[in-house]
Parts: structure tokens; C-alpha cells; sequence
């Protein structure tokens, strides 16, 4: 049972029925997290913002959706974890990668590194170092690739927080 009630979007009023229109005009469906949000204009919009930003990210998006899994990994986010596996297999991550990504690495070497690094982002920020990014610039990743981690992990990070305190969970039967 969700601790914060989703808005139905035939009863948003003010901002927040702006903002689910925004959704819908963009070919979006308000799913349960956008409309829960929604309770939060400026959440809301904020989350937009990011996500819209992100998604114009010079990584590709395999690489990313194995850093969404391994930041929901982290989180424990059953809902995030359901989307973010379905995404991964859209895109042709195989499972076996997904199981690899939900712990924080992969078997490419590169990936791994990036997904490492966005995993001590995610955990241990203060303690990323010189040799960190060297490690990723001996892998070919650019500073904008490296830079752009803390805003993929920030937008996952406030997903999945958002989903864990409102109470939205994957539905039963709804598995990986």
C-alpha cells in the first residue's frame, strides 16, 4: 500500500495538472511514481528537468541502464529494479549482465569501471580520487562521460528514494 497517494490525473488541479499534462504532451504515460510526485509540483519538475537532461548523456544507454541497475541495486528499489531490467533487455543487456550491473560491475572491463565509480559516487563520494578518474581515462571515458555519472546516479538516487518513502513497489507477479 503506498504511504503517499498517486494524484489521478483527472483530478490534479494547479501545477501539478500542468505538469502531468507536460508528461502526456511529451508521449509520456504518468506512471504511479509521476503522479505520486505530482503531490510535489516542484519535485515534480525538478525530476523532469533532470531526467530530460539526462537522457541528451554521452553514455551510451546499455552502459546506463546497467548504472541505473546498480544504483537501485544499492537502494533495494523493487519498482526501479523491474523498470530498469526491462529497460536493460529493451536495449539487449543480457541477464546475465543485468545480475552483474545489479551488484555494481560487469564482465567488460570498461563498463565495470564506469559502473564502479558511479556505485562509490552513489556510497562513498568523499573518498573518489585523481586515480579514480585515471582509471576511467584509461578505459577512453571523457570527463563529460565521468561528470555526467554524478547526474545519471543523482536522478536514480532520487527515484528510488522517492518510490522507497512513497511506498511504490512493483506489483506481485511483476518480477525481473
Amino acid at each position: 500500500m503506498p504511504r503517499i497517494d498517486a494524484i489521478r490525473p483527472d483530478e490534479a488541479e494547479g501545477r501539478a495538472r500542468e505538469l502531468l499534462d507536460e508528461v502526456v504532451a511529451h508521449g509520456g504515460d504518468p506512471g504511479p511514481m509521476v503522479r505520486t510526485m505530482a503531490r510535489a509540483p516542484a519535485l515534480l519538475r525538478g525530476y523532469l528537468d533532470l531526467s530530460r537532461a539526462m537522457k541528451r548523456s554521452h553514455i551510451d544507454r546499455p552502459t546506463i541502464e546497467r548504472i541505473n541497475l546498480a544504483v537501485h541495486g544499492h537502494l533495494d528499489c523493487d519498482y526501479c529494479i523491474v523498470a530498469h531490467t526491462r529497460a536493460a533487455r529493451a536495449l539487449g543487456v543480457p541477464d546475465s549482465e543485468i545480475e552483474l550491473a545489479l551488484r555494481g560491475t560487469s564482465n567488460d572491463p570498461a563498463i565495470a569501471a564506469l559502473v564502479a565509480f558511479a556505485v562509490q559516487a552513489l556510497t562513498k563520494p568523499g573518498e573518489i580520487d585523481d586515480a579514480d578518474l585515471e582509471r576511467l581515462h584509461a578505459h577512453g571515458y571523457e570527463n563529460e562521460q565521468i561528470a555526467e555519472v554524478a547526474g545519471l546516479v543523482a536522478l536514480q538516487l532520487l527515484t528510488g528514494s522517492f518510490n522507497l518513502i512513497a511506498g511504490i513497489h512493483a506489483p506481485p507477479g511483476r518480477e525481473t
